[in-house]
């Protein structure tokens, strides 16, 4: 019996939705006339069903995920005849052939560099697009507004939410429901300044929502900068009614400065949602530490290049733990070994990961039917059922290298993180790091690294301070070590940049045609028009 209770809850599911769509111009209509005809009750009906929609079609897909994961084997070789079937790449003749042996013996690995080069020159289709959002994408927007609800059980009330970005924290965002369950957003809002006035008119928020951590630092950036311009919109009522009383706790919530800011603007906001992906976490630990000080934090997925590869399911849990589904994309583990890589490695299935090792992801979608080598690399932690529980923990194509040596992301990130908390006062926004081949900045000295660095706290960098991180790099790294030992290496040179720099830079990155969606931080720059972006924003 109860294994029919999923579905039935499946076979309702069109009955709710279409109560639901009848529902909605008469909540519309409602709300505008509530005053005077008192039919709030519409909306507070709409909700309710809107609620039970979701609830219902969360259980279905946390039924499927339970099934899926008990049998992965037979789970991932579903995901792979599904991608084949509606395969659109050079490779569709292999379509009859459905075996996974067979069509990894037929395709060779690829860089996702290579993969890059090829779409470019027309040979694939973009996967990196909005195209990949699909059953995972939904899965994941399913699961995690569910979760969040049952972790955060008044933060998804009428009005309790607002997104302060143009793109959603949810994979596949359901914009239909989104007035339903009471987001504090405008239809079509995209400007970010009118989504975060919009987000300021409401001092009960509970969650605040934001594509990723990177966008929401620099809205609060933002936010601080233009503070004097937003208070004097809200009094004026650009947009909506004048508001003067909030734009007076706006300006005395900016004078007490920007520990705590987002509790000081909204007292009962509860959790921060945004969506993780590559170099991601440099923002939430400044977050954290600044603005969203005594605030939860919840991702509902990890995103990389082709599309979800990672769900979260404990929202309470140390932050950064997935879930890999064996559903579609296909996704395939190469071990990885001291941040090296054996082009002649094979790769495994899911159900052979091994607690402890380190794998890079490998994924499939049905827009290109290309092995495509993500470069992240997660590091397998426990299992559900038979799937493995990851980490993400670096990125390989944000690997610095100016004498063969590799230093890793993880690996740098950690030095610096140790350098700057020997900064007095110092709090870590932004860095982004740049060989010195590409901005010809050696002048007969040893290749070095060049560091940009966004600080709080600090207004100049004295020569002892940037001398630490070059000590931290070689305590961390000995290859490092041995080559500034030799001379073979220079010392790292630190720069510290404006206010705003890093915002400008992700600007830039967005209009480049590869950039991925969600756009991943770079860490490691490597076209010279962007170092020198930074490098003319520098201030000491």
């Amino acid at each position: 019996m109860l294994l029919w209770l999923p579905l039935l809850s499946f076979l309702l599911l069109p009955v709710l939705l279409l109560l639901l769509l009848l529902l909605q111009p008469a909540a519309l209509l409602g709300q505008q006339r509530a005053q005077e005809a008192g039919l709030l009750w519409l909306a507070s009906l709409q909700h309710c069903v809107a609620w039970r929609v979701l609830g219902w079609a969360a259980a279905w897909q946390q039924w499927r995920l339970e099934q899926s994961t008990q049998h992965v084997g037979q789970s991932q070789q579903q995901a792979l005849i599904w991608c084949l079937q509606r395969g659109q790449g050079p490779r569709c003749p292999l379509k009859g052939s459905t075996d996974v042996s067979t069509f990894c013996n037929h395709n060779p690995l690829t860089k996702a560099t290579q993969a890059q080069k090829d779409e470019s020159e027309g040979h694939l289709v973009p996967a990196t697009s909005h195209q990949c959002r699909g059953g995972a994408s939904l899965q994941a927007t399913l699961l995690g507004l569910a979760t969040l609800n049952k972790a955060y059980p008044n933060v998804l009330t009428p009005g309790g939410t607002a997104c302060v970005t143009p793109t959603s924290p949810w994979p596949s965002p359901l914009p239909w429901l989104g007035h339903i369950l009471g987001q504090a957003r405008s239809p079509g809002a995209k400007d970010p300044r009118t989504l975060l006035l919009e987000a300021l008119r409401s001092p009960g928020l509970r969650a605040l929502e934001a594509g990723t951590a990177t966008e929401l630092l620099d809205v609060f950036s933002g936010l601080e900068a233009d503070g004097e311009e937003l208070a004097e919109a809200l009094a004026a009522g650009n947009p909506g009614a004048p508001l003067p009383g909030r734009a007076t706790e706006l300006r005395e919530a900016l004078e007490q400065g920007s520990r705590g800011l987002a509790l000081r603007l909204w007292p009962q906001l509860q959790v921060v949602v945004t969506l993780d992906s590559g170099g991601q976490a440099e923002a939430v630990a400044a977050l954290e530490a600044l603005w969203c000080q005594g605030l939860a934090f919840f991702s509902p997925a990890y995103i990389a290049s082709g599309g979800v590869v990672g769900l979260n399911l404990w929202p309470q849990q140390p932050r950064g733990l997935y879930l890999l589904p064996p559903g579609a994309p296909f996704i395939e583990l190469l071990p990885v070994k001291e941040e090296t890589q054996e082009e002649a490695a094979s790769t495994l299935l899911l159900a052979d990961a091994q607690r402890g090792q380190e794998y890079e992801l490998v994924l499939t979608d049905h827009i290109s039917l290309t092995r495509c080598r993500l470069g992240d690399v997660v590091r397998v932690v426990g299992a559900y059922n038979q799937c493995p529980v990851v980490r993400f923990v670096y990125r390989l194509g944000q690997a610095l290298s100016v004498r063969g040596e590799v230093t890793g992301e993880n690996v740098f990130s950690e030095a610096l993180s140790r350098a700057v908390g020997q900064w007095p006062g110092a709090k870590l926004l932004d860095h982004c790091c740049v060989e010195s081949s590409i901005l010809d900045s050696s002048e007969g000295s040893a290749p070095h690294y060049e560091v940009f660095v966004e600080l709080r706290g600090l207004r100049n960098l004295s020569e002892e301070d940037r001398d630490k991180l070059d000590h931290c790099l070689q305590e961390a790294s000995p290859r490092y070590k041995s080559l500034r030992f030799r001379g073979s290496v220079g010392p790292a040179r630190v720069h510290m940049v404006g206010r705003g720099t890093f915002r400008t830079l992700r600007a830039a990155l967005a209009t480049c045609p590869s950039v991925s969606f969600p756009p991943e931080m770079a860490r490691v720059l490597r076209h010279r028009h962007l170092a020198q972006l930074l490098q003319r924003r520098v201030v000491s």
